[in-house]
């Protein structure tokens, strides 16, 4: 298990989506929304196309 910190801002509003949501925890949520995301990136076959990706997403510019 590995730690990610959050800004308070962030964390709070974290907090309350999950919440609403029904999760268990705000882990819970935050593991849910990564490996949805991610799962959006996994057919890349290369570094750069995983770039277009989240370039296409809008997570980068």
């Amino acid at each position: 298990m590995s730690t990610i910190k959050l800004k308070k801002d962030l964390l709070q509003k974290v907090k309350r989506v999950a919440a609403a949501g029904g999760y268990s925890s705000p882990e819970e949520f935050v593991e849910h929304v990564l490996e949805r995301e991610i799962a959006k990136l996994e057919d890349a076959q290369s570094d750069e196309e995983i770039v277009r990706k989240l370039k296409g997403l809008g997570y980068i510019d």
